[in-house]
């Protein structure tokens, strides 16, 4: 297949845009808000009785992604592994998309009562949400040279900020204009952006679908059975990756600072609202600010990355980050919480595109590619489960978020230092040539 086809590059990129929006609306934003001020026990109080646990609703939030993460991150490699045998890897793709979609859309029913369906509903949104992405990210060596591989990701990750942003504007529209919308309540507001979230997701996902090669199915002679290959391909990866040193140290790298990064992603929004007491309009205005502001970051970092390397950029952004919890530690303010949340904005998609390409340039030349993503994937969702789950642990224990971003903070050093070991991609590559033309 050719590489660098703009129509396919295209094609692409509009994943990131259909799917985003579950980041946003589901993740982020007005789900959250509207969580907290519904999921709520019979006096009004944040502690709620899930499945015959004690639990505060916040708690519970953040116990759910980990649960959705985990169950992801053991379920991935074997649905990689057997998508590279078979040649499946679009369809496994569809499938995870449209779990996701769908559950998005049955949060419309999500009331006081019914609780308990929407926090599985929601749990299965994030399997298929997160599902579907390591199917996404293997195309990107599989329709790119590695010379774009900085600029497509961050194209892929601008392309999901401003479709996101776009539905999320729609949706506020409705939700702060409602008297043009037959008087709706908000909670009716809130629940139509769950059901346009999975509409939007399902639509614009056709695009990438109708465009996107299907994989090569593997013509070797091994027996039928898909389950057993899978394992044997898994197996095969495995033993490949061992002899990539450099791959090894950035995933170890990547699995701690991703651990602060998307714990601050999927929890921010619940610290606006139980710490700094900030409502929900002042909250979603602020995830819209971190949007809008991460496109020019993505690129940015990508730029950067093209001057000094891969590693020097993430480093340069990890060091951000560290500052970013710092801050986060003393706020007291909206004004404050802005600042802090155009900072997050400004390295959250350059650090996101920068780890997957960074992953595309240290893996081999291969049609394994959902294979070795895979561990990728492993690594991101167990880091994200590892993430949240302390960051809960914490909150519960001492009663108070900012202990949990101290935490975080910690994070961001140790992995600061790991990524120290890695030599910057570019200059690697530059002394590999030098090695060979010698």
């Amino acid at each position: 297949m050719q590489k660098n086809n703009p129509r396919i590059l295209t094609a692409w990129t509009f994943y990131d845009w259909a799917n985003s929006v579950h980041a946003l609306v589901i993740v982020s934003s007005i789900f959250p808000v509207y969580f907290s001020a519904t999921a709520l026990n019979e006096t009004g109080g944040p502690v709620i009785n899930f499945l015959g646990i004690s639990i505060k609703n916040s708690v519970l939030f953040s116990y759910t992604i980990s649960a959705a993460f985990l169950f992801t991150a053991l379920l991935s490699p074997i649905c990689t592994a057997i998508a590279d045998y078979s040649g499946n890897k679009k369809l496994f793709m569809k499938v995870f998309c449209y779990t996701g979609a769908v559950s998005c859309s049955l949060l419309y029913f999500f009331t006081k009562e019914t609780t308990t369906f929407a926090v599985i509903c929601f749990w299965l949104s994030l399997i298929g949400w997160s599902g579907s992405i390591v199917f996404y990210n293997s195309y990107l060596p599989d329709i790119a040279t590695e010379d774009q591989y900085d600029r497509v990701s961050a194209r892929g990750f601008s392309m999901g900020y401003i479709g996101s942003v776009l539905l999320m504007v729609l949706n506020l529209l409705v939700i702060l204009k409602r008297e043009w919308f037959g008087n709706i309540s908000e909670a009716l507001a809130s629940r139509i952006a769950f059901l346009t979230v999975g509409l939007w997701w399902i639509g614009f996902a056709q695009i990438p679908f109708s465009r996107l090669p299907d994989g090569l199915r593997k013509t070797t002679e091994r027996s039928g059975n898909y389950l057993l290959n899978g394992f044997k391909e898994l197996r095969h990866v495995w033993a490949n990756l061992q002899k990539q040193p450099l791959a090894k140290r950035f995933l170890v790298a990547f699995f701690v600072y991703n651990m602060a990064v998307q714990t601050v992603m999927y929890v921010a929004t619940i610290f606006g609202t139980d710490e700094l007491h900030l409502s929900g309009p002042s909250l979603i205005i602020t995830i819209l600010l971190i949007q809008l502001v991460a496109i020019p970051g993505a690129y940015g970092f990508s730029r950067l990355s093209e001057r000094f390397g891969n590693t020097h950029a993430l480093m340069t952004a990890v060091v951000i980050w560290i500052a970013f919890c710092a801050g986060a530690y003393f706020v007291q303010t909206q004004t404050q919480f802005f600042v802090l949340a155009g900072v997050a904005g400004l390295v959250m998609g350059g650090i996101q595109s920068l780890s997957r390409s960074t992953y595309s340039k240290l893996i081999p030349a291969t049609t394994d590619t959902a294979s070795y993503f895979s561990f990728y994937d492993v690594t991101e969702k167990t880091s994200i489960v590892f993430g949240t789950l302390v960051y809960g642990l914490i909150e519960q224990i001492t009663g108070s978020m900012r202990n949990s971003v101290l935490a975080l903070l910690v994070l961001f050093i140790i992995g600061f230092v790991l990524l120290w070991r890695i030599p910057s991609q570019k200059i690697y590559r530059t002394h590999l040539e030098t090695e060979e033309v010698l």
